[in-house]
Formats: structure tokens, C-alpha cells, sequence
């Protein structure tokens, strides 16, 4: 069961340790619907310094909340970039080309992990609970199971 109270008093704490306020005004939402598939996730509104940090509160996927947090305010903190760089992809490449795809799937992937690496090393500098989630690994096929069905190459 999610403790809402400590889940506020953490996200109080991280909005502060990434120094995101007082420059923004953020609060934390709860998702009640059980039919949305994340985790967490935001919106953001940039000329006016707001932003809603939505955090599922009925069937999350990953056991950590403060890491969950951390994450999706990485992404705020990281928001600037991600701005420029997918602009620099849509204004340089049209929709749908192989080099669209190419760009575009891969900054993103890369944006995905640099946000999952950095909220690892703040949680585990700084932070509470220092258990990372690994609910998403449990949906994953094993090494083993990647290769079923192949063919050797003799």
C-alpha cells in the first residue's frame, strides 16, 4: 500500500534537492484510474513555470516510489534539452523518413536512459529508500528465452 503523507514529504524533499523550486511551481497528482498502464509521468506548462508531476496511485508498476519521483522530475529538470534536441529532429528531418525514425527513436531511448541513470545515482547519493524497482524486468524475456527458436549458423 502507498503511504501518500511519505510519498508528499519525499516529493517535497527532491523538488528542493534538484533545486526545481522555488524557479517552478510543481505540484504532485494522484492518477486513480486503474485502466492507465504508467507508473508516473508529467505535464508541463514552460511559459509559465508549472508543471504536475502524475504519479499512479492505484496499480503502479514499480515497487519504489521515491525512485518513480526522482525520475519524472529528472525529466522536468531535463525538459530544456529534450525541447531542443526533438526540435532539431522535426525541423531537420520529415515525419516518417528512416532518418525521422532513426533520430527520433533513438534520442529518446538515449533521453530514457540518461533520466534512469541519473535517478540512480541521486537515490542512491541521496536518497531514502536506495531499493531499485525492477518490476519492469519481470515482464522481460530471459537471455535464454531471446534466443528459443533460433537457428545455429552451421
Amino acid at each position: 500500500m502507498i503511504n501518500r503523507e511519505e510519498v508528499q514529504a519525499l516529493f517535497d524533499k527532491w523538488v528542493k534537492k534538484l533545486r526545481l523550486v522555488p524557479a517552478w511551481n510543481i505540484r504532485l497528482q494522484w492518477v486513480e484510474d486503474p485502466s492507465w498502464r504508467k507508473t508516473g509521468d508529467f505535464k508541463i506548462d514552460c511559459d509559465d513555470k508549472k508543471a504536475v508531476i502524475l504519479l499512479n496511485g492505484v496499480n503502479p508498476k514499480q515497487e519504489n516510489m521515491e525512485e518513480m519521483l526522482v525520475h519524472e522530475l529528472m525529466h522536468l529538470k531535463l525538459y530544456p534539452l529534450d525541447q531542443v534536441t526533438e526540435a532539431l529532429i522535426t525541423s531537420n528531418f520529415p515525419e516518417g523518413t528512416p532518418g525521422y525514425n532513426f533520430a527520433y527513436h533513438g534520442f529518446f531511448t538515449t533521453l530514457e536512459q540518461t533520466v534512469e541513470e541519473l535517478t540512480k545515482c541521486f537515490l542512491l547519493e541521496f536518497g531514502e529508500n536506495k531499493d531499485l524497482s525492477f518490476g519492469r524486468c519481470q515482464k522481460m524475456k530471459s537471455f535464454t528465452e531471446l534466443y528459443d527458436g533460433l537457428s545455429n549458423i552451421e
